[in-house]
């Protein structure tokens, strides 16, 4: 998938969305590799999403008593328009959406233009051992995984798989290869991370699509409350 196929079927919005078929999201996350518009678009809507929960799940700015209307009396749609209940409803829509253009709208936009220093973890593919990676975040980041891959004639792509701690499969990959000395940086979202020991496996593809293993690296995730 290339960058115009992505605005044209609206892949940002479906992919946070979750609607889109597991093949086109398989694409769509390959080619968030290359493209750092689409991947930049991604991460500030899922800040948005985030700020819109704190936004909302802040107290109100009044609190509005809303009458429970008699069975003989219109129902509680009818009642909502009525300008009485209406205006005080319609002052704290008003207020959210003031907070988020004021306040979360130029925090995110401030942030995004902003140097990032998160926490990563570096992985060589060429070493080889049951030595676990540490990275420590705190509750809701996410961290950065450089995997470096030396080149290797024998391969023309490489597929990489990371492991949750209770073993299930979190993410799956197909990367081609490069040279010299690949470092890829993969942005692992903070959404359903869980402390314990994750496992990157990488597999190398020839041209004739056998598949060989390159070994299992552990990563170990403290997440800091």
């Amino acid at each position: 998938m290339d960058h115009a196929e992505a605005l044209q079927q609206k892949a940002t919005e479906r992919y946070l969305l979750d609607e889109l078929d597991p093949d086109v999201k398989d694409q769509f996350e390959e080619h968030l590799f290359d493209c750092q518009e689409c991947a930049l678009d991604v991460r500030a809507a899922a800040m948005f999403v985030e700020q819109s929960k704190i936004v909302l799940g802040e107290p109100p700015v009044a609190t509005v008593r809303v009458p429970v209307p008699a069975p003989a009396k219109p129902g509680w749609l009818v009642s909502l328009f009525r300008p009485a209940l209406a205006m005080p409803v319609l002052a704290v829509l008003v207020a959210v959406v003031g907070y988020q253009n004021l306040v979360s709208y130029p925090r995110m936009t401030a942030a995004l233009s902003q140097p990032q220093v998160g926490p990563y973890a570096s992985l060589n593919i060429s070493t080889r051992g049951p030595v676990k990676t540490p990275v420590t975040v705190t509750a809701g980041e996410g961290f950065n995984l450089l995997v470096t891959i030396p080149p290797d004639m024998a391969y023309s792509a490489y597929i990489l798989q990371l492991h949750n701690p209770a073993g299930g499969l979190k993410w799956s990959r197909k990367i081609p290869a490069s040279s010299p000395d690949d470092t890829r940086s993969i942005f692992i979202p903070g959404a359903g991370l869980e402390q314990g020991t994750y496992v990157l496996t990488v597999n190398g593809v020839t041209a004739a699509g056998q598949s060989s293993s390159l070994g299992n690296y552990p990563v170990e995730l403290q997440i800091q409350k």
